[in-house]
């Protein structure tokens, strides 16, 4: 049934069609919602813990990834350098783009663990209840002193994503996950021989299962197919021919990452001053929309492994009809999640809540509750466009277009008006889930147009040269 899944045995699909799009997504989408239960099931661990370790873990976690996003994001951009210079049939390029990232990880390691203060100064500004401030301040300093090993795993599993090997990463990542939701059990409560490290332990886990996976990562980038094929051993210096056009590209995408990422934890922070009934429920709102979103960034990353293939091998046409069928696929699998959160409220809700001292009752949630995952379910559908199309542009190398597209709607529609909602005219939650409900509508317009007009088509991520026939389909190893 799983081989049947990811579709491995069947006839070749139709280059740009939608079994060639959910062949290279199935292994993503499967992994995004591997790392989703992981993060699921460590929220809930922090909610039978205590109501203050799950109030602080959603924006101390949200903040250290927007401080070390940047990062991230640019080490794990060799993977749209990797797909192009697959899709030109250059195997070399393809390695020398992954060493560029690995080197990017490792330099800006120490840069993400010297923004810690930085982050300290956020929290303090939120002026968060003491106790919650407290637990913040720790999941804050152990997530950004283990920053540098998401980065390491992004780039090295760009080089087996932008080759069309999605699979790997797949497993990897499940092991990965696995191991992070023992960890979560034994550490959070004291198992196994484990102190009791309540919020600390959940940042242990998540650091330790996360560099278990760079490590597996390591072990078959370095496997003697790849080494004879692909000259991965040894590690070469960094060099300008690869790393210039990396960092032309890459940090628009990762400063565009940053102001995602940013607008987000910002807007949970602004909600934090609400009452607290209120602030649990978006908490577990937000907690519950992972569901959804990560398995949708991983059909992103789909339309971007393929757009950039399809750009590498200068068939912009396929590369155009890539985008659009990985609408159809996003659109399908967010309309069974939104009918679950409209058919299932109580169910969904329930699992961060009980009756236990400390845990937030139902009864405090599910009024607005309920509204918050209906809202959830239409801007759902709505932000496939975003996730989906902004993938594609960006694995054509639109990187600008797409930073300061949502640099305007972002800074200067939506964070405007929330502020003005919560802080000015005290609206409250509904509101102001409401107002973002709106605008993702409006944020869609943009990039469905740039899409269609095809501005994208002309740009050059790699320089030209001997191109072979179409890009074949990747084996997993």
């Amino acid at each position: 049934m799983f081989r049947h899944l990811l579709d491995l045995k069947s006839s070749p699909p139709s280059p740009g069609g939608i079994r060639e799009v959910w062949r290279i997504a199935a292994p993503i989408i499967i992994s995004m919602a591997s790392l989703t239960i992981m993060q699921f099931c460590d929220r809930i661990f922090l909610a039978r813990y205590s109501s203050v370790a799950l109030r602080a873990a959603l924006p101390a976690g949200a903040l250290a990834f927007t401080l070390t996003t940047f990062f991230q994001s640019l080490a794990g951009f060799t993977g749209t350098f990797v797909a192009q210079y697959h899709g030109a049939r250059r195997k070399l390029e393809c390695t020398r783009s992954t060493e560029q990232g690995i080197w990017l990880a490792l330099l800006s390691w120490p840069l993400g663990m010297a923004l810690i203060p930085v982050g300290y100064g956020v929290l303090g500004m939120a002026r968060h209840a003491p106790d919650v401030y407290e637990a913040e301040k720790i999941y804050l300093l152990i997530s950004m002193l283990g920053c540098g090993v998401f980065s390491l795993n992004n780039a090295i599993s760009g080089f087996f994503s932008g080759r069309g090997d999605t699979r790997t990463p797949m497993a990897v990542n499940m092991a990965a996950s696995a191991a992070n939701i023992v960890l979560d059990y034994a550490m959070i409560f004291g198992k196994w021989g484990f102190p009791e490290w309540g919020i600390a332990g959940a940042a242990i886990a998540t650091i330790t299962s996360c560099g278990l996976g760079v490590l597996l990562l390591l072990a078959i980038y370095w496997r003697k197919r790849f080494r004879e094929e692909y000259a991965t051993w040894p590690l070469r210096r960094p060099a300008r021919a690869y790393m210039g056009p990396l960092l032309r590209y890459g940090i628009p995408n990762a400063i565009h990452a940053v102001q995602d990422i940013g607008a987000f934890a910002l807007f949970v922070v602004l909600l934090g001053r609400l009452p607290d009934a209120d602030v649990a429920a978006s908490t577990i709102a937000f907690s519950i929309n992972n569901i959804a979103f990560m398995p949708l960034l991983g059909m992103g990353m789909a339309s971007t492994i393929l757009v950039g293939q399809y750009q590498g091998a200068r068939n912009s046409a396929i590369a155009q009809k890539v985008g659009y069928s990985a609408l159809k696929v996003g659109w399908g699998f967010m309309a069974v999640l939104a009918l679950s959160f409209l058919l299932f409220p109580r169910m969904y809700l329930s699992l961060f809540t009980g009756d236990a001292e400390g845990l937030v009752s139902l009864d405090e949630v599910i009024d607005k509750g309920r509204w918050l995952l209906v809202m959830m379910g239409v801007w759902g559908m709505v932000d496939v466009i975003n996730i989906v199309i902004a993938g594609a542009l960006k694995g054509a190398g639109d990187t600008r277009f797409t930073l300061l597209y949502a640099l305007v709607m972002v800074w200067l529609i939506w964070m405007p008006g929330e502020f003005l909602l919560v802080l000015y005219f005290n609206v409250g939650l509904i509101p102001a889930w409401v107002y973002m409900t709106l605008f993702t509508f409006l944020f869609a317009v943009g990039y469905g147009l740039r899409w269609r007009w095809g501005c994208w088509k002309r740009i050059e991520m790699i320089q030209s040269g001997q191109r072979a026939e179409p890009v074949p389909e990747a084996e997993g190893v």
